[in-house]
């Protein structure tokens, strides 16, 4: 719904934005004093420019604010599992990977040698959660499993000739 609001007051402000361009082009060749008009669209130009910028403002709060960014400076919580997580080419070591239904875990992701893109997937490959796995920096994410079965880790940037086979499984009981 909200992607679709956002597409949509974009085509809006796209073809509004196409309409000005239009009638200035049509209107380019006339011959007259522009000082009146010149001073009435410097007005329109800085109203405009502030919509625009109030409602970037708002798309970007809107489509940003409902994902969940893991504090990376934060402790985890005392009912938080932490996972140890390390990307190398082309496998996943991970401390853990059986957790039960309902049981939050922060991955502590890295890498070993070159960047991962660590990606958990649901049964139906639905992008759960994923991050960045760096050398020698470590990302937080969190998830709270919330249905029992088989999870996927996969790699989202290549790493080279063995990408492909890099995936690593999650069970939840």
């Amino acid at each position: 719904m909200l992607a679709e609001s956002v597409w949509i007051l974009t085509l809006v402000s796209l073809v509004l934005l196409s309409a000005v361009f239009l009638f200035v082009i049509a209107n380019s060749g006339d011959e007259r004093d522009y000082s009146e008009v010149q001073k009435k669209w410097y007005a329109i130009r800085s109203k405009w420019l502030l919509f625009l910028f109030v409602v970037g403002v708002i798309v970007t709060w809107a489509t940003l604010s409902p994902y969940p960014i893991t504090d990376q400076h934060a402790a985890a919580d005392a009912d938080t599992t932490v996972v140890k997580v390390v990307g190398h080419q082309w496998y996943w070591e991970i401390d853990n990977t059986e957790y039960s239904a309902g049981d939050t875990v922060e991955f502590h992701v890295t890498s070993g040698d070159v960047n991962h893109g660590f990606a958990i997937y649901d049964e139906e490959d639905r992008l759960l959660t994923q991050t960045q796995a760096m050398p020698d920096y470590v990302n937080k994410v969190r998830h709270t499993f919330d249905r029992p079965g088989a999870y996927r880790v996969l790699c989202m940037e290549y790493c080279g000739l063995a990408h492909h086979a890099m995936l690593a499984e999650l069970t939840v009981r």
